[in-house]
């Protein structure tokens, strides 16, 4: 079982393209592990389309693997996905994290795309099977409440084999869905004791169902910082989401030092996680890139040391 860290971004907080840049070739050179670009259509903030950025990434980077974390498959049409995301892992040469979940019927963007959240579940589900299918069959029949296909195909298939399918959300439904038809698991805004049963449950579904899933494809992330939890970039940041979340989080927040940070780690692996995905909290876009800096010389020889290198 292997250990690996990667980066995540929601919001874009660099103040133009070529810094984003300068911190995705610090990444790449660096030994990060993967890029992940949070989904939202709908936000005051500025925030970077994922599937657009994903192909950004495809031509702009050579070792780094990227994914969305995670993108709503409910506002989504999934051939047209399932395309896409085949598309930029040829042209990655087997790179893509396709990452994917129902999305919050709170969310703005359905409204906005006049996209009904009712039943956004089972179109979900019956998306996810199609993608799957459609990246591993030569010829895909399918006939569900929301989408029917005859005979479907796409080409070329993705490089790999299979194609990393990672499936977004905690709730039961959410559990099955990632038993029948994903590859891996990824938390949402969860702390350790949280996951672990999630974890439990999607073993045991899978196990009925005569599939596994690998114990290196959970996942889970926390924001971290290398500074003081006195900062007022962490306070704002406790606050943000405590307004998403409607209470203030516990265990998802490491600010202090390499062994702080590393201490929240810990937690999330006693718990089964496996696939970091840590997002910086910092004031702007050079900020970022130190904290990766950080990130890269501090932390990722400790996460080298779980893995005996």
């Amino acid at each position: 079982m292997t250990v690996s860290a990667g980066l995540g971004i929601a919001n874009f907080p660099f103040p133009d393209a070529s810094t984003f840049w300068r911190w995705v070739d610090l990444c790449d050179a660096g030994g990060v592990d993967s890029i992940w670009q949070s989904d939202r259509v709908i936000s005051r903030e500025p925030q970077l389309e994922c599937m657009s950025t994903m192909a950004a990434l495809a031509g702009a980077t050579k070792r780094i693997k990227f994914g969305m974390n995670v993108a709503s498959l409910g506002l989504r049409d999934p051939v047209l996905t399932a395309k896409a995301c085949a598309t930029i892992d040829v042209l990655s040469e087997g790179r893509l994290l396709p990452a994917f979940g129902v999305g919050s019927a709170l969310s703005r963007d359905y409204v906005a795309t006049g996209t009904p959240t009712k039943g956004r579940g089972k179109r979900s589900a019956e998306g996810l099977e199609i993608m799957a299918r459609l990246w591993a069959e030569d010829s895909v029949t399918f006939s569900g409440e929301y989408y029917q296909l005859d005979d479907a195909c796409i080409a070329p298939k993705p490089i790999q084999d299979p194609l990393p399918l990672w499936v977004g959300g905690s709730a039961q439904q959410a559990i099955e869905r990632t038993a029948r038809w994903g590859t891996g698991w990824q938390a949402g805004i969860e702390s350790a004791s949280q996951v672990a049963p999630v974890i439990a449950g999607i073993k045991q579904r899978t196990a009925e169902l005569g599939r596994s899933i690998d114990e290196d494809h959970y996942g889970a992330g926390f924001g971290f910082r290398f500074g003081s939890p006195d900062e007022p970039v962490c306070q704002r940041y406790l606050e943000l989401l405590s307004k998403r979340l409607g209470k203030r989080p516990e265990g998802f927040l490491a600010v202090g030092d390499t062994a702080d940070i590393m201490a929240l780690l810990h937690e999330f692996r006693d718990a089964g996680v496996h696939k970091f995905i840590l997002r910086p909290v910092a004031t702007d876009g050079e900020d970022i890139i130190k904290q990766t800096r950080l990130f890269i010389d501090k932390l990722l020889p400790e996460v080298a040391a779980l893995n005996g290198k």
